[in-house]
């Protein structure tokens, strides 16, 4: 793509982004994204500020079956840890099918070298933003969740996750069977400040 064409305006860019919103993964139904319609979605998710050029994140694809297994493993992880209820275990054995397609998106901050790990981190937080804007332009709701999963040491372990290494969300991609709802943004006279 030539310089030209970067730099012209992108009206319907700015509209996208004035009109995403998160959908509950809860509610989510399929269809999912197509394989070349996940494979555009993170393209557009690694095209992120990335000082140093490190690629500090990696993906992990949940869809079809292996949605089930990692159900599974959440569920022993889950039990290994605290007193549950078969609800519980239930709940847990279905939390990634919830959507069609859930991508665990990997934080792979390096330290010792001169770009700061926030800086590292941040760019991880980008990843999952461009995700989510990326999926809606195609038709998709997407939600960007943490839950207990992303925190314990135990799915860590399971996700084979090496040192350095965090969850720093598990994108969860879908259709919605309702619409979506507004909810209240900041007002910003509240939070902008001029220097």
């Amino acid at each position: 793509m030539d310089n030209a064409a970067l730099n012209r305006p992108a009206p319907d860019a700015i509209d996208l982004l004035l009109t995403r919103r998160s959908g509950s993964a809860k509610k989510m139904t399929g269809p999912g994204p197509s394989g070349d319609e996940l494979r555009r979605i993170l393209t557009a998710a690694a095209r992120v500020p990335d000082h140093g050029k490190l690629f500090p994140w990696r993906f992990i694809v949940f869809e079809g079956e292996a949605r089930a297994r990692f159900g599974n493993i959440l569920a022993e992880c889950v039990e290994a840890t605290e007193t549950v209820t078969e609800d519980r275990l239930a709940m847990e054995r279905g939390r990634f099918q919830r959507a069609p397609v859930v991508i665990g998106v990997i934080s792979c901050a390096r330290e010792g070298i001169p770009i700061p790990v926030w800086e590292q981190q941040l760019s991880a937080g980008a990843v999952c933003q461009n995700m989510l804007v990326a999926a809606h332009s195609l038709g998709y709701v997407a939600n960007w969740l943490t839950e207990w999963p992303a925190y314990n040491l135990l799915v860590a372990e399971r996700l084979d996750l090496q040192r350095g290494e965090r969850v720093a969300g598990f994108i969860y991609i879908g259709m919605s069977p309702l619409a979506l709802e507004e909810r209240p943004r900041p007002d910003l006279d509240k939070i902008v400040r001029r220097f």
